[in-house]
């Protein structure tokens, strides 16, 4: 699957200014159609929201730590729901620790990228997701 820039992605993390980050970069690589959640526990209220009007996300970007719900509780419970087992994900940390992808892998992530990154290193992330 080609990455289409339209698809309505969902980018979740604690800090506005890494959300802003985060949109700014997927704009620029040709994302469109983004929305933004502030913790993983609002983020999997939009998901479902969005599942029940018909219209779901088709990609999430979300941060690791957060402080209500993490990324990783997120994830889980994406791939528990089969509505969302297959739904694009990926993980944005600041944990560089190689335990933390593996637990990450275990849970069903498409892909991991640790901060501080690059926009190049988002897209390279993004075809590895998108072009399997």
């Amino acid at each position: 699957m080609a990455i289409n820039g339209s698809m309505k992605t969902l980018v979740v993390d604690d800090m506005a200014t890494m959300r802003k980050i985060i949109k700014r970069m997927l704009t620029q690589i040709g994302f469109t159609n983004l929305e933004e959640a502030e913790d993983g526990k609002p983020a999997w209220e939009k998901i479902l929201a969005a599942q029940e009007r018909g219209d779901p996300y088709q990609f999430i970007v979300s941060d690791w730590n957060m402080p209500d719900m993490s990324g990783l509780d997120l994830l889980k419970h994406m791939r528990e729901d089969e509505r969302f087992k297959s739904t694009p994900f990926l993980m944005i940390t600041a944990e560089a620790e190689q335990s933390n992808v593996v637990i990450a892998v275990k849970a069903g992530v498409s892909n991991f990228i640790v901060k501080p990154f690059s926009q190049e290193t988002l897209k390279e992330k993004l075809d590895k997701i998108f072009n399997k």
